[in-house]
């Protein structure tokens, strides 16, 4: 280890895959608890840091990390933080700050100013106590202002992208308020750095001239070659190496203008992402060629190098760690409650004005960002420095738990799943089908199921189509990576429905819980059925594993699967009876196909022997269970030792779907070997009771009795 210090290179490389393979190992864990990556980012850096890494083996740090690296970790995490501010810049979407009205304004410009003035009484009373006396007060004070009115909108985003909010209304109103001040807090960081920077009042007012040039030449000569570049490539094909290098040299260009001009590069490189047009996928496709490279390497070489600068052991005596989580108190009670009150103010429930709250009282990386540049430019002290990224942190850390605490899922799936318009009730209630698709191709069976479910008759019902999109592992955010993802998988099972007549209404958002989501959006929208695709399990050995599962499990109503072998009608249907505990609700909805269709129905019960149940017998049975169909239902007695070979030797005469429930001890090998496809049903325990009873009913006193409902095993 003592070479490596002699070799800056391999010293290089070597702190990399530290680095890179700390900040991935913590990030499992983070994403476990609910936490963005950014934050095991930052806790890596500060585990590799003085604080943890240092006390513990300083020869180790020293070793690592020597004095000597720092400049190189520096100029690489610089480098990283200009193109992460230009991804910054191009997902400034200004769709999204147009048309919030009033209501945007008010709430932003509240989120600002409140703990903009609380920030700065704060400042004035610390600049005796953690100061350096060569910072001028004012300084002083409008700095730790502002770096406590930043908002983090990237780590806002990803929250909103994880927890399914991006297209709700405290989503869309968060990210308008976060951007909003932002791109204020960041103009007045502009102008104190060039304050700062400048040795008198004729350079600053130079500054300010060469600032008002800059951006008129951006806006006034940039942006249209941009928007005539972004019209020459429309597609992700037309953005070639040459298109590539000319934004990466422009971008290059405007970062070193702001920094010639004095109000540093990130400035120049955030603005210039800012005015790339959003329209035509030139911004989309530059995010995708760059995001991955900016997230996976060079961000967390920024954290690392800002956790190497933070000094927990500075926080040496209580009254530190007092003023440490004043700082807190006043960074979330600003932040929080100018939010939180001026959203109550604009009309929204206190549940949204809390959530809205929350979410813009995160800051993590841009905080970070910005006490990195106080401390380069000296107006804070590395005491003042390790403070203000505990608060950072802890702000980052906090959301996701309270978020789950103020606004609960089920007020998330209200506001993120539109519900159906408001109509009088109608008698009986509409059935209700949550069509639920992973993978396209099983889209054209379930709309083919969905259609004989309902047939021509006159019963009103109800069909959605749900895809969930999983959360992204990027670190940044783009809105229409989530639209495209569920317009590709939706489309066979749209296509086929509007070929059949049947209206669907799709409905998509990113869940990193699919399962709950799934009941959660059922019970939102009252559905009678959950439709399951089923997809062969890569890494599991339980067919019906997983999220089906857990759908089954959790869901407050009946769940079927569908197992689906090339689906294009349903004619004839086989209902085996074996020995399941769920066959009931796979013969109420052989009941329901029957009635819609004019399909021919097979009840195939298996018994050990010929003497257990005589044909007669089962065949009345049969009758008390589908009244009003002669001549369409058929019951075939068999008596064979494996229930199992006996109905995939009827599956094979000509079968367009096999209805069974979940609970047949078989099953597994039913799915995997049937020639046809399958509808697995899972009955709502509710539901197995109602049919436990109707069955019951129907049954001469003289029949044995069919197996009791139980618990899925």
């Amino acid at each position: 280890m003592a070479d490596l210090a002699h070799n800056p290179l391999s010293l290089l490389l070597v702190q990399l895959v530290i680095i890179i393979g700390l900040s991935r190992l913590i990030g499992r864990g983070a994403r476990w608890l609910g936490q963005p990556l950014v934050i095991a980012e930052v806790l890596a850096g500060i585990l590799l840091g003085p604080s943890l890494l240092g006390w513990v083996a300083p020869e180790v740090m020293g070793t690592l990390f020597p004095a000597s690296s720092m400049p190189v970790l520096k100029m690489l995490s610089q480098v990283g933080l200009i193109l992460f501010m230009f991804l910054i810049g191009l997902e400034l979407e200004p769709r999204v700050l147009r048309g919030q009205g009033r209501t945007s304004v008010l709430i932003s410009h509240t989120s600002l100013l409140v703990p903009l003035l609380l920030g700065a009484l704060v400042a004035w009373w610390l600049y005796p106590r953690l100061s350096e006396p060569s910072v001028p007060l004012p300084f002083f004070v409008l700095f730790v202002g502002l770096a406590l009115s930043m908002t983090a909108f990237a780590v806002l985003a990803r929250i909103l992208s994880e927890r399914g909010l991006l297209r709700s209304k405290v989503g869309l109103l968060a990210l308008t308020c976060a951007a909003v001040d932002d791109v204020t807090a960041w103009c007045l960081l502009a102008f104190l750095v060039s304050l700062v920077r400048a040795s008198g009042l004729e350079q600053g007012v130079y500054t300010t001239l060469f600032v008002l040039l800059y951006i008129g030449f951006m806006l006034g000569v940039l942006r249209p070659f941009l928007h005539r570049l972004g019209a020459r490539v429309a597609s992700r094909e037309g953005l070639n190496q040459n298109v590539v290098a000319l934004i990466v040299l422009l971008l290059l260009a405007s970062s070193w203008v702001t920094e010639r001009i004095g109000i540093h590069t990130l400035f120049g490189a955030f603005l210039f992402g800012a005015i790339i047009p959003k329209e035509g996928g030139l911004a989309e496709a530059l995010v995708e060629r760059l995001e991955d490279v900016v997230g996976v390497m060079l961000l967390p070489v920024f954290f690392v190098y800002s956790g190497l600068r933070t000094h927990l052991e500075l926080l040496g005596s209580g009254s530190d760690w007092a003023l440490c989580g004043l700082i807190l108190l006043v960074a979330s009670v600003g932040k929080f409650g100018g939010s939180a009150v001026a959203a109550r103010l604009s009309g929204l429930r206190w549940r949204e004005a809390g959530a809205l709250g929350i979410l813009m009282n995160v800051r993590g990386l841009m905080g970070l960002i910005v006490l990195n540049l106080g401390l380069d430019l000296g107006l804070i002290s590395p005491k003042l420095f390790t403070m203000m990224v505990v608060m950072a942190l802890v702000t980052a850390l906090i959301a996701s738990p309270l978020l789950r605490w103020v606004y609960p899922p089920g007020e998330q799936v209200q506001d993120r799943v539109p519900l159906a318009p408001v109509s009088p009730p109608v008698v009986p209630a509409p059935f209700t089908v949550l069509m639920c698709v992973g993978q396209g191709q099983v889209g054209r069976g379930m709309a083919t199921l969905g259609h004989a479910l309902i047939g021509s008759s006159a019963e009103p019902s109800q069909f959605y189509a749900l895809h969930l999109v999983a959360p992204s592992d990027h670190s940044s955010f783009h809105p229409r990576r989530e639209e495209d993802t569920s317009g590709d998988a939706l489309a066979p099972l749209l296509g086929r429905a509007s070929s059949l007549g049947l209206e669907v209404r799709p409905l998509s958002f990113v869940s990193a819980e699919p399962g709950l989501d799934i009941c959660r959006t059922a019970e939102a929208k009252q559905a009678s059925l959950i439709l399951l695709g089923w997809h062969e399990p890569l890494f599991s050995r339980a067919m019906l594993g997983g999220t089906v599962h857990e759908v089954m499990r959790e869901a407050g109503t009946d769940v079927a699967v569908l197992v689906d072998r090339g689906l294009e009608g349903v004619r004839r249907v086989l209902v085996p009876f074996l020995d399941g505990p769920h066959d009931r609700a796979a013969l109420a909805l052989a009941r329901r196909l029957l009635r819609s269709t004019d399909a021919q129905v097979t009840v195939l019960h298996v018994t050990p022997s010929a003497g257990a149940r005589g044909p007669t017998a089962a065949r009345s049975r049969v009758e008390k269970l589908f009244p009003g169909a002669p001549g369409r239902v058929h019951t075939r007695v068999v008596a064979h030792g494996s229930p199992e070979d006996a109905a995939l030797e009827e599956a094979r005469r000509g079968y367009d779907l096999v209805v069974m429930g979940v609970g047949a001890r078989h099953r597994e090998r039913l799915i995997r070997e049937a020639p046809t496809s399958l509808l697995v049903v899972h009955p709502h325990s509710q539901a197995s009771a109602g049919e436990a009873a109707d069955v019951a009913d129907n049954e001469p006193d003289t029949a044995p009795a069919l197996p009791a409902d139980g618990p899925f095993p």
